[in-house]
């Protein structure tokens, strides 16, 4: 094996077919851009425009997408040994609708069956997996078999070791459910959340940080109250549980007793939806860095800020160079 790698991601990749005109429905649409995509993929990219060495474990339709997904993550910078092709399924693609400041409508392509979701454990490199200082894996991973297998034997290969994120990522319409956690869909979104919360129970186990918003927490949780869910992230095995709160920011509670709460970075919003991973990406920046927990938080929502401030998501990673003249100028 080569040199360990700060962080290894695992989950999500596909393209963003983004419009390039805001504030209408696809319908109205005529002009578009097509941009890397997948929340997993886009962490990889966000730590390597801030200077990490990542790789993504994930996997493509064997199609001419496939094949762009792969240039993409070269030309960024991030390792795609891990990325295979599954021969009989195509490369998922997400559309989405731009309504700034708050309305950005998502659109997965991702039938019959998503490529990310066919990986198998046989085919984790877990020597990799076990030496990364990083170890990133997502909710969506443990929705359907075999990727639950594999996103729960790639834990378990960790041990515990180093650092590892469990993003809690909650997409309801890969559980069967239609609206979020918070109710939205009814007795069909409550169904999915209990459907997924053994799986994120057994994860949260392995997992030194979680991270994600109420709506995710609750999922993990049973809980809305943002300290609430934080202590009971930590109750279930982890270190550090990072909950974002919209516009009353984000909230970082450690086993230690440490608490940091930091208020949002206001910008004009163009496209919000690449900012969580922007923010995991320099989150993964600030703990390899061994950060306080009050600075790595205020430089993780400056990341998220400054990706929701323009049009794509992976493009738009910040360099550490832009998020430090950002938090300058504040």
């Amino acid at each position: 094996m080569t040199e360990p790698y700060d962080l290894i991601t695992m989950g999500r990749i596909g393209v963003d077919i983004y419009p390039l005109q805001t504030g209408v429905s696809l319908a109205q649409v005529e002009t578009f851009g097509k941009f890397l995509g997948g929340s997993a993929t886009n962490v990889a990219v966000a730590a390597a425009r801030l200077g990490r060495h990542s790789a993504v474990i994930s996997r493509t339709g064997q199609d001419p997408f496939g094949e762009y997904v792969h240039q993409a993550l070269r030309d960024f910078g991030v390792d795609d040994r891990w990325v295979t092709p599954v021969a009989d399924l195509p490369t998922p693609v997400t559309f989405c609708e731009i309504f700034p400041p708050d309305d950005f409508p998502l659109y997965f392509y991702r039938r019959p069956k998503a490529p990310d979701l066919v990986i198998h454990p046989e085919e984790l490199d877990r020597e990799a997996i076990s030496a990364a200082g990083i170890f990133w894996i997502t909710g969506t991973g443990l929705c359907e078999e075999p990727s639950r297998g594999a996103t729960l034997a790639a834990l378990e290969a960790r041990g515990r070791s180093g650092t590892t994120v469990f993003d809690l990522d909650w997409r309801p319409m890969f559980w069967g459910g239609e609206g979020g956690a918070s109710g939205d869909g009814g007795a069909t979104g409550a169904a999915a959340m209990a459907a997924a919360r053994p799986y994120y129970e057994a994860a949260l186990k392995h997992a030194t940080v979680a991270v994600g918003n109420v709506d995710e927490a609750e999922v993990a949780t049973g809980l809305r109250d943002p300290k609430a869910c934080a202590e009971a992230l930590l109750e279930r095995g982890v270190e550090l549980a990072v909950v974002k709160q919209g516009p009353k920011g984000v909230l970082a509670v450690h086993r230690d007793g440490r608490t940091a709460e930091v208020p949002p970075t206001p910008v004009e919003v163009v496209n919000g939806l690449g900012a969580g991973d922007a923010f995991g990406g320099a989150l993964c920046h600030g703990l390899l860095a061994g950060w306080e927990l009050a600075p790595m938080m205020r430089y993780a929502n400056a990341a998220g800020a400054i990706v929701a401030s323009r049009l794509a998501c992976s493009s738009a990673m910040p360099t550490a160079g832009e998020v430090e003249e950002f938090l300058a100028g504040r």
